[in-house]
């Protein structure tokens, strides 16, 4: 029995005796009474009210492939490989194994409950609680080489901050080069890695998604951060309904990009960044300026106290506000 079909049964919030999940999962009360400490285990609040049953207390919002296909549009729905899974290491690693499976020349997508070993820029590890956020990662072939990928980072960025605003969340801003930001804090981080070339000129590359939905605490985090949950309170959140948001923007995004190019989405990301006429240092210090935007290619332009401007690429260093 898979606790996420004891889930649905359970998420009506309703109280149900173990007798009756018993019959409909087709095992006995006392698998019941197992899977429910394991629903415990993993956060989940079940209340056990005796002589009736046990009921799910704590909020629910499964992840589901059907429901994320039909809010596409029949024409991305009919050529995605979307894989769901409960747990993974990365969703940036389960997309390349999909990749290595064969998907059958399909965009291969992959979205997680939760993440072992999930990670961020310059190798950080990044935090992925189990049913609280959106893991997703997607596989996207680009041609022209590794030259014309400057930017790509900023285009996605631009994607998901775009699908966030379609579903009515406010003030969206961007933090060079990959980070997602609402006024409390960061919401989420964007993660692009490229493969290699699968022959002159066609480059794979996997993007990886994290974004915080109904997170309301975090431990260990050294920075302010938010969430849709807490950012906009009075909207249910579904995870289906924002990933699905996020693949038909980052899908279009990506066409885009492969036609027109890197300059299209550079005043929609200047309109979004959070560093604009804000002083800020880089290189631990040892550059001091003020924010004055990205360039042609993607640089962050740092407006030096000579009066020059300064290009920093991303991947070398990070950017932080001058308190």
């Amino acid at each position: 029995m898979k606790l996420k079909a004891l889930v649905a049964l359970l998420s009506d919030g309703q109280v149900h005796s173990g007798e009756s999940l018993a019959q409909k999962l087709g095992v006995s009360r006392t698998a019941i009474w197992k899977q429910v400490r394991r629903l415990m285990d993993r956060g989940f609040e079940v209340a056990s009210i005796r002589g009736r049953g046990y009921q799910l207390v704590s909020r629910v919002d499964l992840l589901d492939s059907a429901q994320i296909t039909d809010q596409l549009d029949a024409a991305l729905a009919a050529r995605i490989d979307l894989r769901v899974r409960d747990e993974v290491d990365s969703t940036n690693a389960e997309v390349l194994r999909q990749i290595d499976d064969g998907c059958d020349s399909r965009l291969p997508i992959c979205i997680a409950d939760s993440q072992t070993a999930g990670r961020g820029r310059r190798g950080r590890s990044w935090q992925s609680p189990r049913g609280e956020n959106l893991y997703l990662s997607m596989g996207l072939i680009f041609h022209g080489g590794f030259s014309v990928l400057d930017g790509l980072s900023l285009v996605f960025g631009v994607a998901v901050a775009e699908a966030l605003e379609t579903l009515g969340v406010p003030d969206v801003g961007l933090k060079w080069p990959n980070d997602i930001f609402l006024p409390a804090g960061k919401l989420g981080g964007i993660l692009v890695e490229l493969q290699g070339e699968l022959q002159e000129g066609v480059v794979r590359v996997v993007v990886g998604i994290g974004i915080n939905v109904h997170m309301l605490k975090a431990g260990g985090v050294d920075q302010p951060w938010s969430s849709l949950a807490s950012a906009c309170p009075d909207t249910e959140w579904s995870r289906n309904r924002v990933a699905a948001a996020i693949i038909g923007a980052v899908a279009d995004a990506a066409e885009t990009f492969s036609s027109q190019g890197f300059g299209v989405f550079r005043e929609p990301w200047q309109n979004r960044d959070i560093y604009c006429n804000r002083l800020i240092q880089a290189k631990d210090g040892e550059l001091k300026g003020v924010g004055k935007g990205i360039d042609e290619s993607g640089n962050y332009l740092l407006g030096t106290l000579e009066g020059g401007e300064v290009p920093i690429r991303a991947g070398e260093i990070s950017l932080r506000v001058v308190l």
